[in-house]
């Protein structure tokens, strides 16, 4: 078992959802944090005093449009200086929404390309010398609709099947001093627009469970790949409930 404490983690869109409860897990392992965000000021700053008031000093935010390279190169050196070292990155920011075929425009790629699959490539290249150095580890959050798309999300499909890839190649271009894995969650929250109960229930059904999962069982996932799985690299592990056996 690799103890986590006093180590450092970046974490892309860690304010709120899945990336707020693993900000909570790991910080609860010892793990000093930084928290990205994009617009998420205010639950970015409870979030900062409610961990601090537990751990002192233990959380730093920082904040960037991960559409923009060079603010993604100074956010990595602002990460590694807030402790002097960085041993984990997650990518985990994402934006998600439907993408209908005759609806498609540059616009709408560019966004979901840019945070889906480009960002996570620059911040892991601006961050592997950092985690070369401490031997430390990338998550990337994909989704089970990189292998099975997503109707109306072709877009979003592609940009999490590009990041699958991804997850792939540094893993064997940053071995053997970084490991470089991945978390495929399945119905775990609803999107922030709304959905129908029916469609709710649907997708339930549609899972081994027959139940929803929840942000801790992405989180587990995630702290499992730090953590424990020090012989693993390049691999995708599912979150689905069973979901991807019928569906």
């Amino acid at each position: 078992m690799s103890s986590l404490q006093g180590k450092v983690a970046l974490i892309t869109g860690g304010a709120h959802r899945i990336g707020a409860t693993t900000t909570r897990m790991l910080h609860a392992e010892g793990m000093n944090i930084i928290v990205h965000y994009r617009s998420s000021r205010d639950a970015a700053q409870a979030l900062q005093e409610e961990l601090n008031a537990r751990r002192e000093n233990s959380i730093v935010l920082i904040q960037a449009d991960l559409h923009e390279t060079a603010k993604i190169t100074e956010m990595v050196r602002e990460a590694s200086k807030a402790w002097g070292r960085l041993d984990v990155v997650v990518n985990n920011a994402s934006s998600f929404y439907p993408t209908p075929i005759g609806q498609i425009d540059e616009k709408v790629w560019d966004d979901l390309i840019g945070s889906n699959l480009k960002a996570p490539l620059f911040l892991s290249q601006a961050a592997a010398p950092h985690l070369k150095t401490s031997h430390g580890c990338i998550v990337n959050i994909v989704d089970i609709h990189a292998d099975r798309p997503l109707k109306n999300h072709t877009v979003y499909s592609v940009a999490k099947a590009g990041l699958v890839m991804l997850t792939k190649s540094l893993a064997r271009e940053l071995g053997p001093e970084v490991r470089v894995n991945a978390v495929a969650p399945g119905a775990i929250l609803w999107p922030e627009r709304e959905i129908d109960d029916v469609t709710k229930k649907r997708i339930i059904s549609g899972t081994a469970l027959k139940r929803q999962g929840q942000p801790e069982d992405i989180a587990r996932a995630v702290r499992f790949l730090i953590k424990h799985a020090d012989y693993m690299s390049g691999q995708v592990l599912t979150v689905d409930g069973g979901r991807t056996l019928t569906n």
